[in-house]
């Protein structure tokens, strides 16, 4: 029989190898990449969390948010990041940096501004993650896909576009709005590019 002093130190969760066998990587800690963080632990899927952005006390403040709050969480080492050698060894990095939309700017006038910005991240990653799958939130989200899968030298099925995954989550929100159901009871999908040309 086990005595107290075992049972409190018995280990939870013996699935996980020592060490850190799944890392995700958050590239950008704006309002959608601490979403995606936030998401990301809850979900449980991975044994380190890092968020990297180029503002460090920002990404040092939001770290320390959810580090504050991990008593809650089961994934035991969330970290902030200035510098891309953090982010080694990511098996999954999403990323969602890039510049603001400006006031009567479309999605597509983002493309030559957020070009640049992914010239700074994608190698990176790909240096310190080479095995890594890369998930693209930022916008225009279909040409900044194409555009990461290009710079990253990645095989087309370790870079994924979100698409139009929120435009279908919203289109199934409203239809259950409209019809007084929950939304998991509504099925359809928006299918084209994220943004004004989606249908």
């Amino acid at each position: 029989m086990a005595t107290v002093k075992e049972k409190l130190l018995l280990e939870i969760n013996p699935g996980r190898e020592a060490g850190i066998a799944s890392k995700v990587t958050v590239v950008g800690v704006g309002k959608v990449g601490m979403a995606c963080a936030f998401s990301i632990l809850q979900a449980n899927i991975a044994d380190c969390v890092t968020l990297i952005d180029m503002m460090g006390d920002k990404v040092q403040g939001e770290v320390m948010d959810l580090q504050h709050g991990s008593l809650f969480l089961k994934t035991p080492k969330i970290t902030a990041a200035k510098e891309y050698l953090e982010t080694a060894n990511s098996k999954l990095c999403v990323i969602t940096a890039g510049v603001r939309q400006r006031v009567g700017e479309s999605r597509l006038d983002l493309v030559h501004r957020n070009v640049e910005v992914f010239k700074q991240i994608i190698p990176q990653l790909v240096q310190h993650s080479p095995e890594a799958i890369l998930l693209v939130v930022s916008n225009p989200v279909d040409i900044l896909t194409y555009v990461a899968w290009k710079l990253s030298g990645f095989p087309q099925h370790r870079v994924i576009g979100s698409g139009t995954n929120l435009d279908s989550a919203r289109f199934r929100f409203l239809l259950a709005e409209k019809l007084q159901m929950s939304p998991s009871s509504v099925h359809g999908y928006i299918i084209g590019e994220h943004g004004d040309s989606s249908g």
